[in-house]
């Protein structure tokens, strides 16, 4: 009987708070509001983890003479943000273009602005560029079509100009010949060549996947690729990390590009700001056994690192305003009238082919999927997967349209429907934009979470930057500004970026909440937004990030 009474104090110690003590602190945060402990002022962190949740009082248990104190003088501590669909690899760096266009400009209003861009272009190679509206330069009032407007400017140099949403391109007539493109070719998987309607000759635009043909030949022609890379993904951790994120859902890795191999890189000299979950972009003209032999070759799923690749990035659709999302009802007026529907990147016999092979080699998929055809689609893919018997982690991202019918499919498949609601318009719930491709009804079904989330479903935020916003705190307000298609209260809204984000990244064990044994991940704000108005979230300032119990912003410095 003692022995067994002795064992039990022994295995009580062991399991108590106290028991950590021989964990002494390397950082101790004090005097703060603590999110989700209310009755807590005090966190210690040792080995980048935390160890103590709690009063002051007991800090003396886990200080020593080489403990960092940081008094927070009544900050807020949060977990760390985590933005589940962020291009920050190319949101802030000028290899993808640093001549920009006038977004509201028509087309000939944007001859300026390409004179502009020719006078600073290098002539021996290519312009990449940035910032044009389709609207506006696909007018049926133009005398001219953009292919003859930037023909005249450029003649010989190869240029292509990516529109805000990275779907649309406008090219010359060089680039087009350095990729092959005549007003006769075959119009790749997932991707446009438009023409002019009268004339059948190609216009200058290409939509999606046949855009994104030309900017990779464009890019890979670059000189001092590599550095040029480096240096916008610096910038763009930097940015992530002044707003509070210390985790990233990567947009797309395009590793024929060589994005790969920089944030190898980055990993290698310890210059990551933040945990960043990798997904490898899904080439839709490309066979599937050569990329799955590279994404072999690239897996992990060691949380030890802040790199994780085990997550694909794939494309069901397009986008509305292309007319190239894919939807159950036809379009009523669209840029591809011989695609009334929309199109499919990958097509949806070949998505659940490709998921079961992912599966297999450690693989879930990030899927963008906007219409509600391309929604459906999607989620019979991961169906097909689930009764295969996977349990990993699938996001839907972007879902702006939802079929009644499929909104229960969400939780019934255990989805995650990822959200970007850092836009005004959003915030309003202002489609009209929509309406001359779907539709007033159509058009006000868009973009609701809250449908969802009724569910039970998981539903995260994100930014997409640099389409929208990147800081948090805006996507936070706005979907509490959405009223009945928005998310319930702030503590929900706060869910989606931070354990809903974990939860769809797989992460939710290490990462996404202020808990013993967990990451010290932690952005610290000037005020519990918990108490404020949506306006006042929005304006907060952050002032410290924490990574791992790294600082890695600090607004003093």
């Amino acid at each position: 009987m003692k022995r067994i009474y002795l064992l039990t104090v022994i295995a009580s110690l062991l399991m108590s708070p106290n028991a950590m003590a021989v964990e002494q602190a390397d950082m101790i945060l004090t005097n703060a509001q603590i999110y989700g402990h209310k009755n807590a002022d005090t966190i210690a962190i040792h080995n980048g983890n935390i160890v103590f949740v709690g009063k002051a009082k007991a800090m003396d248990t886990y200080r020593n003479k080489h403990t960092e104190i940081i008094n927070l003088e009544q900050a807020y501590v949060m977990p760390g943000f985590i933005d589940n669909h962020n291009h920050v690899f190319e949101a802030a760096s000028e290899i993808g273009g640093n001549c920009e266009l006038d977004m509201d400009a028509s087309l000939e209003e944007q001859i300026p602005y390409l004179m502009a861009c020719s006078k600073k272009a290098k002539p021996d190679g290519w312009l990449i560029g940035y910032g044009f509206s389709l609207d506006a330069i696909l007018n049926e009032d133009n005398r001219y079509t953009p292919l003859e407007v930037i023909d005249r400017v450029f003649p010989k140099q190869p240029v292509v100009f990516m529109e805000q949403t990275s779907h649309s391109m406008w090219v010359n007539s060089a680039a087009l010949k350095l990729a092959g493109i005549t007003k006769d070719s075959p119009e790749p998987q997932g991707g446009k060549i438009l023409k002019d309607e009268k004339s059948g000759e190609l216009n200058g635009i290409l939509f999606d996947n046949a855009g994104d043909i030309i900017m990779e030949i464009a890019w890979n022609s670059l000189e001092k690729q590599f550095d040029q890379s480096y240096e916008g993904l610096m910038i763009g951790l930097e940015e992530a990390a002044a707003h509070g994120i210390t985790t990233i859902g990567d947009g797309r890795l395009y590793w024929k590009r060589g994005w790969y191999k920089v944030w190898e890189q980055a990993e290698k000299n310890d210059d990551l700001t933040a945990r960043v979950s990798l997904r490898p972009w899904i080439y839709p003209t490309d066979l599937m056994a050569p990329q799955l032999e590279f994404l072999k070759k690239v897996q992990s799923s060691d949380h030890s690192r802040l790199l994780l690749v085990d997550q694909v990035k794939m494309y069901s659709d397009g986008i509305i305003i292309n007319g190239t999302a894919k939807t159950l009802a036809p379009y009523l007026d669209t840029y591809v009238p011989d695609e009334p529907h929309g199109i499919n990147y990958i097509p949806p016999h070949q998505m659940k082919n490709w998921l079961e092979a992912l599966d297999k080699i450690g693989f879930s998929a990030h899927i963008h999927a906007i219409g509600d055809g391309a929604v459906r689609e999607s989620l019979n893919a991961v169906e097909h997967i689930r009764n295969k018997g996977s349990k990993k982690p699938y996001t839907l991202t972007h879902v702006e349209l939802v079929n009644l019918t499929d909104v229960p499919r969400f939780a019934k498949l255990n989805v995650t429907a990822d959200f970007q609601v850092g836009s005004d318009y959003v915030a309003e719930h202002d489609h009209q934009w929509a309406e001359p491709f779907i539709g007033a009804e159509r058009s006000k079904a868009l973009m609701n979470p809250r449908a969802i989330f009724d569910t039970g479903a998981n539903v995260t935020l994100s930014s997409d930057w640099n389409v929208h916003d990147i800081n948090p705190l805006i996507g936070i307000a706005n979907s509490l500004k959405m009223g009945k298609t928005g998310l319930p209260d702030v503590h929900s809204a706060i869910n989606a970026y931070t354990i809903n984000a974990a939860e769809s990244l797989g992460i939710s064990d290490i990462t996404g909440s202020i808990t013993v044994g967990k990451s010290a991940d932690f952005a610290i704000l000037e005020q519990d937004i918990t108490q404020l108005s949506a306006d006042d979230i929005a304006d907060t300032e952050i002032l410290m990030t924490v990574l791992q119990g790294e600082v890695v912003f600090d607004s003093e410095e």
